[in-house]
């Protein structure tokens, strides 16, 4: 499969990036977490091969607009539609991982007739603290930019499956690599997934796939009761895994994927 990048600009100026790897429709949108990027996902989207994928960079990530006014959930959710439109897709199915899951989740909600199917892979209705959300703006700012190497940064942010991700996707400068994302912003966008979107969760009828890992972010509790809240939902368990099962769990996560998007 042949990727062929693209970017379409929205009402605010922001400008989202996306690449379209082309293939049999429905088409399979793909949207990472925060402070990743769509790189993390080509493996994915290879294996989903012959279907079309589209991996979209978020606003605030990768290849899109730096550092946009609104990071607001609307905002991320208006940005999968159009690129969705751009695209030439008319219904699609819809993948989320993380910030990503969430924002799958709200656009299967505000966009009914959009989305034929849904997969959250480590995803729930929102929450999170001040305090949690600070940390993670703490956390990178920290890293020591610029880095010197990939190998050094992978090594630098603890060498993880992650981290590989991480330093894979940096961007090279003259004096070194750096990140694709400003901290600040990962805090504002991270900070508007507080809210609990329960209702959002319950109206959606799509046929859903929650997918997660054993070592991932979420208790047994929270797990289950999304789960239960679910309209039209079902689960699947990713074993040692973390709350990146697309990166350090891949066969287990394109396997459940797979059979999940190909079953009728």
């Amino acid at each position: 499969m042949d990727e062929l990048r693209r970017a379409v600009t929205v009402e605010d100026g922001t400008t989202i990036s996306y690449s379209l790897f082309a293939g049999a429709d429905p088409a399979v949108v793909i949207l990472h977490g925060l402070a990743g990027s769509s790189r993390e996902f080509i493996p994915t989207a290879r294996a989903l091969a012959p279907r079309s994928v589209i991996l979209v960079d978020q606003r605030g990530h990768g290849d899109s607009t730096r550092t946009p006014a609104d990071v607001s959930r609307a905002a991320f959710v208006d940005d999968v539609a159009l690129v969705v439109e751009a695209a030439g897709a008319q219904t699609v199915d819809l993948v989320g991982q993380s910030m990503g899951a969430h924002t799958a989740m709200l656009v299967a909600s505000t966009y009914p007739d959009l989305v034929n199917r849904l997969v959250l892979l480590e995803g729930n209705e929102g929450g999170g603290s001040v305090e949690d959300h600070a940390a993670i703006g703490e956390y990178f700012r920290s890293w020591e930019v610029p880095f010197a190497s990939r190998e050094k940064a992978s090594e630098l942010l603890g060498g993880s499956a992650l981290a590989r991700a991480w330093a894979a996707d940096l961007e090279e400068r003259e004096d070194g690599l750096y990140p694709r994302f400003d901290a600040d912003v990962m805090v504002r966008a991270i900070s508007e997934v507080a809210v609990p979107r329960w209702s959002e969760w319950e109206s959606i009828t799509a046929p859903t796939l929650l997918v997660y890992a054993d070592g991932g972010m979420f208790t047994e509790d929270q797990k289950a009761e999304f789960v239960r809240r679910g309209k039209n939902a079902q689960r699947a368990d990713l074993t040692g895994a973390t709350h990146d099962a697309h990166l350090d769990a891949f066969e287990q996560w394109s396997t459940v994927l797979r059979e999940f998007l190909t079953a009728r």
